[in-house]
């Protein structure tokens, strides 16, 4: 008797246990791929999820944004420079069944993608745009990662690459590269500035030709100019123009 009582309290007690364990809880962040018997059933979610032991089994899915830290990686630049480049890459993912079943570690399979992708297109461009050209880098990288992620149901949100490591004898080149390019912009500067220079003293001199009186009054301004300044001796230049209508004029009162 009491042995029919024990085995009918225990079935009850293992019962309790069964449907207590085939309760749970799901956060509003998590989603669950339950499977029936090995084959995809559904997802489930979030809130209080019931799955039957031993027929029904449920794989947890964080859908918040991931961020991965792709390690530092040896990249050779269009022109031949050796770098080391790391970058930082959002993701999340928006269809928890690809992201299970396509792939069978999709955080492990993002970050190698990811470390890939960025020696490919980094490779694909010379050393001045890696650090002058960042944002539309980051633009490419993350746009490829976004194609080939999208079959496992992962949304790559945005890729930045953080630091750009160059050899410290490609750095003195560098400095050297960037010092002759400020002397060769200061030449230019001062080439445009004399040939604006001459330009406007031949306007000048071509109006000065023109017109005779302009250039007697600038002899008269020049003159004065002269006389303003402290030194014990002037020399005043003669014009042209004026010992012509000297000869002219004794020319006249000869015979």
């Amino acid at each position: 008797m009491y042995g029919i009582e024990f085995g009918f309290g225990g079935v009850v007690l293992i019962l309790v246990v069964l449907v207590v364990a085939s309760f749970r809880i799901l956060r509003e962040y998590e989603r669950g791929v339950v499977f029936m018997l090995g084959r995809f059933w559904k997802v489930k979610g979030p809130g209080l999820v019931l799955v039957i032991p031993g027929v029904q089994q449920m794989v947890r899915i964080d859908l918040r944004t991931v961020v991965l830290d792709v390690p530092s990686q040896d990249v050779i630049s269009r022109d031949n420079v050796s770098v080391k480049v790391n970058a930082v890459v959002y993701f999340r993912v928006v269809d928890p069944q690809k992201a299970i079943i396509q792939v069978e570690n999709f955080l492990a399979a993002t970050s190698q993608l990811a470390q890939t992708t960025l020696r490919a297109v980094l490779g694909k461009h010379e050393l001045d745009e890696m650090l002058a050209e960042r944002e539309r880098l980051n633009l490419d990288i993350q746009q490829v990662l976004d194609s080939q992620t999208d079959a496992w149901g992962i949304k790559v949100a945005n890729v930045e690459i953080k630091h750009v490591d160059i050899d410290e004898s490609m750095v003195r080149a560098i400095a050297k590269q960037a010092e002759a390019e400020r002397e060769r912009r200061a030449k230019v500067i001062h080439a445009e500035g004399e040939l604006q220079a001459s330009e406007t003293l031949l306007q000048a001199a071509t109006m000065l030709a023109r017109q005779p009186e302009a250039m007697q009054l600038r002899y008269l301004q020049t003159l004065a100019a002269l006389a303003g300044d402290k030194t014990s001796t002037i020399v005043f230049p003669l014009p042209v123009d004026l010992l012509s209508s000297l000869k002219s004029g004794s020319g006249v009162g000869k015979p």
